[in-house]
């Protein structure tokens, strides 16, 4: 059973940073990608960033483009996500997610498993 645990959130005055993980297990798909999404009250899931596992390529939405940076640690199947310079906009549940094969993405529907969230909250 795919099971993804996101961890890492909490409260941070704007200009903080926090780290996000999102730890994987109960897989052995050669090739997968892992998404960063989230969902503020009252607003629609966005999406964030992703990473590949084939070859560790990395995309961003503009909005965290220059301030987050995903990167795994694949000997722990766990990936991480670094957030500086975070503004109240960034306040969200956030949610790590697994999308089976080569393809990248951050195209929610096309993510096949799904962690619970973890709450990040940021003070002006």
């Amino acid at each position: 059973e795919v099971q993804l645990q996101a961890s890492g959130g909490g409260l941070v005055q704007a200009g903080g940073s926090l780290r996000l993980s999102c730890a994987a297990s109960g897989f052995t798909f050669d090739d997968y990608a892992i998404g960063w999404f989230r969902q503020a009250p009252g607003k629609e899931r966005e999406a964030v960033s992703c990473i590949t596992s084939s070859d560790g390529s990395a995309f961003y939405v503009p909005s965290v483009k220059g301030r987050f940076t995903i990167y795994s640690d694949n000997a722990k199947n766990t990936v991480y996500l670094q957030m500086n310079s975070l503004k109240p906009a960034d306040t969200s549940v956030y949610y790590c997610a697994l999308r089976v094969g080569r393809q990248a993405g951050l195209y929610a529907p096309n993510y096949d498993y799904w962690g619970q969230g973890t709450q990040v909250t940021v003070s002006s």
